[in-house]
């Protein structure tokens, strides 16, 4: 039996463990901050796809649901690409990201930006959610 949205259900493999929305939505928040965390710290001195790769590991030890997985990953890495990229781009007043969102044909700097954010975001989200999706699949 399992709680779930306010009533009590029989036949679950959870066997009497208490889940409630609120739990769901820790777990959430936890997964949203870890990845962001471990990305950030792991985006300044190793390459793009180890974001992916904690996002896959947090997701397959601390996910729950295939949505809020992915848009933890998703915002997790999104934002952590953002602020890694502002953070090369603000000492050299965005030259170079002007002249490579020219080069893309987008209107400035911050195009170049809200881009690469959702690549980064869907890279992450996709692989939080493999990491949950296989943490099912072997349950």
């Amino acid at each position: 039996m399992t709680f779930f949205r306010g009533e009590w259900r029989a036949g679950s493999s959870d066997m009497g463990i208490l889940r409630s929305p609120q739990n769901d939505k820790k777990n959430t928040n936890m997964l949203f901050i870890i990845i962001l965390i471990f990305s950030f710290a792991a985006g300044f001195f190793m390459p793009w796809w180890v974001a992916c790769i904690i996002a896959f590991l947090a997701a397959v030890w601390f996910g729950k649901t295939t949505k809020r997985t992915f848009l933890s990953g998703f915002f997790g890495v999104a934002i952590t690409w953002i602020v890694l990229a502002l953070c090369k781009s603000i000492p050299n007043n965005h030259i170079l990201a002007t002249r490579v969102a020219h080069l893309f044909h987008l209107p400035g700097w911050g195009a170049l930006l809200a881009v690469t954010a959702v690549i980064g975001g869907l890279a992450g989200g996709l692989s939080a959610l493999s990491g949950v999706l296989t943490k099912k699949a072997f349950d």
